[in-house]
């Protein structure tokens, strides 16, 4: 271990035991929140525009968890689930934590340029990473603490990240827990409805102050808000009914956010977002309120459609877990992350793709692969993605449909045998077709009826995953 990753360790023995300072932040918050101002229905639309075109995001999980990479005391902690949980899976406090974890975590050099150009390569327009997880170790060097990247490796780890997204012409945004377990103010009796590795135990030092830590997590989201220059998403997580909006005070984090950002858009995680994902998550679509974040997140499964008027997005894995886990071989194919994309896309969501690097920052060669096999489809028929909008009309059984004005994209993943694809768009008469992947835009010959337009296709599929047909509707 170097001399930082020594000093870092003697500094947690004292942390462990007392209050982290505050500096007045309740005073801070207040006077940079300043008057709620509402928002026209232009004026959000004209915010959310680059989002809703975007379609595509990396998520990226990287913390003191990466290096452990599901392992505890040199035993495996299982080989599915979510890694960046292993220390309330093992139970473990934050000395104990940081004890063997520390020294996993060495970032290399131009790690966070490896992250951006991957981004670009798959055809993201924007990429989202954890500035802290629920371990409460922080990426940005912050003044309120010193269990941050700073401390530990003499580097700003958000801010490398931050310009090398911004190099290559993405949007950026941080994922920032409010959970935290680090921290010795945070009260995880009171935050009953939400994890802690120490529930059922006596606090270690004594009893808890949560509004200490609510200090603290106001002051240290004004750093990430004001250190950074502009910042595209604040991404929370995550709150439970009980252990949500006035036990963070949301409303006025909210304001804060927005006074130093104008521009960002949020999710709405500060607020109560139920566990429903394993029935059909279109609920959490129909639950959205818009005073409580700019859109909602389904987790690991999309809707079975849309809702008029509600922005959403599916964040997903590529295996079973968010955080690096060595033993997790569970890497779902090419095939099903491409048309899980076009799935969402065709229901008016946004896909947010999570990659989830080892301690070192490199990102596994699973995930790079289909991370660069998405970009090279992307690349032919991005123009199906970018910009659209969900179906007019219901899935039809051999694929799905995204629109724009004038136009309708066949994404075909079962290609007709017949040589006949029938696009199920009712009254609308389509005035051309032609493949997207054909440069040329060679007509194909179509023929309309009063419930479908049948369009004539070569014998062979352009691309084995997802065709795209082109259909020009008249106006």
């Amino acid at each position: 271990m170097n001399s930082l990753g020594v000093k870092f360790l003697l500094i947690l023995g004292v942390m462990a035991m007392c209050t982290i300072s505050t500096s007045g932040a309740a005073e801070n918050t207040q006077q940079a929140a300043g008057a709620s101002v509402p928002e026209t229905p232009e004026a959000r639309d004209a915010r959310m525009s680059w989002w809703r075109e975007a379609r595509f995001g990396m998520f990226v999980h990287w913390g003191l968890y990466s290096g452990l990479a599901g392992t505890w005391k040199g035993e495996s902690t299982g080989d599915s689930g979510g890694k960046e949980w292993i220390q309330n899976q093992v139970k473990a406090d934050t000395w104990e934590y940081a004890h063997e974890a520390i020294p996993h975590f060495r970032p290399k050099v131009d790690f966070a340029k490896e992250w951006a150009q991957l981004a670009k390569e798959a055809g993201c327009r924007y990429l989202v990473f954890t500035s802290k997880h629920h371990e409460g170790f922080a990426l940005f060097d912050s003044q309120y603490t010193d269990y941050d990247g700073a401390d530990l490796t003499g580097r700003d780890l958000c801010k490398e990240i931050v310009d090398a997204v911004k190099a290559e012409g993405l949007r950026v945004g941080f994922y920032h827990s409010v959970i935290d377990w680090h921290h010795p103010q945070y009260d995880y009796e009171a935050a009953n409805k939400l994890p802690h590795p120490l529930r059922g135990q006596p606090s270690p030092n004594g009893p808890r102050d949560h509004s200490i830590y609510v200090d603290y997590l106001h002051d240290q989201v004004n750093e990430l808000m004001s250190n950074y220059g502009p910042i595209d998403i604040i991404w929370w997580d995550f709150s439970k009914a009980g252990n949500d909006g006035p036990f963070w005070r949301s409303d006025e984090l909210m304001r804060a956010v927005r006074a130093a950002q104008p521009a960002i858009i949020s999710n709405n995680r500060l607020y109560d977002t139920p566990n429903i994902e394993k029935e059909d998550s279109v609920d959490r679509l129909k639950n959205w309120k818009p005073e409580e974040g700019d859109f909602t997140t389904p987790e690991q499964t999309v809707p079975s459609t849309g809702v008029p008027g509600v922005d959403w997005e599916v964040c997903m894995t590529m295996n079973t877990t968010w955080g690096y886990n060595e033993y997790d071989h569970a890497w779902k194919s090419k095939e099903t992350l491409l048309r899980t994309l076009i799935d969402i896309v065709s229901k008016g969501g946004n896909y947010l793709l999570n990659v989830g690097p080892r301690g070192d920052g490199s990102i596994p060669e699973e995930s790079i692969t289909s991370m660069r096999a998405i970009g090279a489809w992307m690349a032919v028929n991005g123009d199906a993605i970018y910009g659209t909008t969900a179906s007019p009309v219901e899935p039809p059984a051999w694929g799905r449909l995204t629109a724009k004005p004038g136009e309708v994209y066949a994404h075909v993943f079962d290609w007709p045998l017949s040589g006949t694809l029938e696009v199920p768009l009712g009254q609308m008469t389509v005035t051309k077709a032609y493949l997207l992947a054909d440069a040329g835009k060679t007509a194909l010959p179509v023929e309309s009826s009063d419930a479908a337009v049948s369009v004539r296709v070569p014998a062979a599929a352009p691309d084995p995953i997802a065709s795209v047909v082109v259909l020009e509707i008249a106006p």
